[in-house]
């Protein structure tokens, strides 16, 4: 083939490749506008309707109040002064540092445990992601049974062996501590299996280096694995911090938010404004501000840990 030939196809090579990224590019663009059209539609527009919403003293029994922006600040204004959803802040903060706390200790525990070689113990795997997986009515259906002294064959043992125990979700001392039990009882799994899978990722060159040391499997669990499990961690953690602000159907079907209002988290209580009182304005307003803070703990948890990340570093 002559210099000429070669050159020839040099230059018409170039356009052709040029010509097939541009169209690959419209083909990823086509499949990606759809995605992004049903995620504007799903998504920001019922965030955007929702703050709007938060402005107007929207009541269902008066539909005239839907687009009135008169005094736009008025929920606002009266998110200050509700002594019970300040109160209901304070539920929803117990609730989340209890359950996630006690989810990520269960979770860590756990994945320790069924991170080492048995052949009982990875059978059991399964087993321990079955509250997981279960509809979460279900589980709260299950619960229910288990905290009804007259039909639960807990109280049942209890009455067996004289134990005088109190009816846990209609007490008022109680009810919040038998929330956090199913809540921890239903996600455990998750975040044990996030921790689970990391460490079977670990590479074994850390394990095999800490035990030439003579390290002790206490010393090669805390400097080495809780280190290497941070990241995940903080992941898990979060996700977890996140889906406890949405705690709903246990607190529903378990307390309906009583005894009074000891287990009436904060999502809880815009439930009822707009649903039990119809104040749909004031139920947004709550809505907004909720998410609001957890978008700013989230963030705030995750600049503490990349400060700490360079500081030792």
């Amino acid at each position: 083939m002559s210099t000429t030939a070669l050159a020839a196809d040099g230059v018409t090579g170039v356009p052709a490749a040029r010509g097939f990224a541009a169209a690959r590019s419209r083909f990823y663009w086509w499949l990606v506008w759809p995605t992004l059209a049903v995620l504007i539609v799903v998504t920001l527009l019922p965030t955007l309707y929702l703050l709007v919403t938060s402005f107007t003293p929207l009541n269902l029994t008066q539909p005239g109040t839907a687009w009135s922006f008169a005094n736009p600040l008025v929920n606002y204004e009266l998110l200050l002064e509700d002594g019970r959803l300040h109160q209901s802040f304070w539920v929803q903060a117990k609730l989340s540092f209890w359950t996630v706390g006690l989810q990520l200790l269960l979770g860590l525990g756990f994945a320790l445990l069924l991170n080492m070689r048995s052949s009982l113990l990875q059978a059991l795997r399964t087993v321990f992601l079955i509250p997981m997986v279960l509809p979460p009515i279900v589980v709260a259906i299950i619960w229910k049974v288990i905290y009804t002294p007259d039909i639960s064959p807990l109280w049942y043992v209890f009455g067996e062996l004289g134990w005088d125990v109190p009816a846990l979700i209609t007490h008022a001392d109680w009810a919040l501590t038998a929330i956090i039990i199913a809540d921890t009882w239903e996600w455990f799994p998750f975040t044990m299996l996030m921790m689970l899978a990391a460490l079977q990722m670990m590479p074994e060159e850390y394990v095999d280096a800490a035990r030439i040391d003579g390290a002790t499997t206490w010393q090669m669990t805390l400097y080495v694995t809780l280190p290497y499990l941070k990241g995940v961690l903080l992941v898990a953690g979060l996700f977890r911090l996140i889906d406890s602000i949405k705690a709903f159907p246990l607190i529903y079907i378990l307390t309906d938010g009583g005894p009074g209002s000891v287990t009436e988290v904060t999502n809880y209580y815009s439930f009822l404004q707009a649903f039990n009182f119809s104040y749909l304005g004031y139920s947004s307003a709550i809505t907004v501000v909720l998410v609001a803070v957890t978008v700013l703990l989230s963030w705030a948890i995750i600049r503490m840990v990349s400060w700490g990340k360079e500081d030792g570093e």
